[in-house]
């Protein structure tokens, strides 16, 4: 994998921390888009509300001329081609690196209940029971299926799988496994790298 370094001082700090990846155009491939939102959209399902505390980690993060407000936001998370409102216009490295940065912190802020969830799942597979067994795993599965349903083009040929319960509750408990991921020690630097395994030089 080769990386730019990153020099210009203007760069907010959280973001210096991510190198650049080369990618054609230094605009973000489409499955970097696509996870990036995912897991945005989880955090969303965790925390009734993530959208206030994103804009308020931008704020924190001095992130504001990136994601300047909840347009901005809703725009950047738009670039996911398997959005109902898709935006056709590309996500710019920098723009990745402030929701990276974003998602990373807000799942810091909620290790304990990601854990929490991903032990009740394991524990509920073990012992044979589905998810509605425990009412915040099934809580934080019902809010996600809907946030997806809601937002997400399903007519797309990507998002065919997640026609059942049973795929967007495996997506789901997918993506809380991501989170914990990047709550842990370099989390955001390396699911930064996760982002573009296989695509890079």
């Amino acid at each position: 994998m080769q990386l730019n370094s990153l020099t210009d001082q203007s760069i907010p700090f959280v973001l210096a921390k991510l190198p650049d990846p080369v990618v054609p155009g230094e605009s973000c491939p489409r499955r970097t888009r696509l996870q990036i939102d995912f897991v945005l959209l989880a955090i969303e399902a965790l925390d009734l509300d993530a959208s206030e505390g994103m804009l308020a980690v931008a704020r924190e993060l001095e992130l504001q001329k990136i994601v300047k407000n909840r347009v901005t936001l809703w725009r950047l998370r738009n670039t996911n081609p398997n959005r109902r409102f898709n935006q056709r216009r590309p996500l710019s490295l920098e723009e990745a690196k402030a929701l990276v940065a974003i998602a990373c912190y807000l799942a810091r802020q909620l290790t304990v209940p990601i854990r929490q969830l991903l032990l009740a799942s394991d524990q509920l597979k073990t012992q044979q029971l589905s998810p509605e067994y425990h009412f915040g795993l099934a809580n934080y599965l019902t809010r996600f299926r809907s946030h997806f349903r809601s937002r997400m083009n399903l007519r797309r040929t990507g998002l065919a799988v997640y026609t059942s319960d049973e795929k967007l509750n495996e997506l789901a408990l997918n993506l809380l496994g991501q989170l914990l991921f990047c709550t842990g020690t370099a989390g955001m630097q390396r699911f930064w790298f996760s982002l573009f395994d296989g695509e890079v030089e």
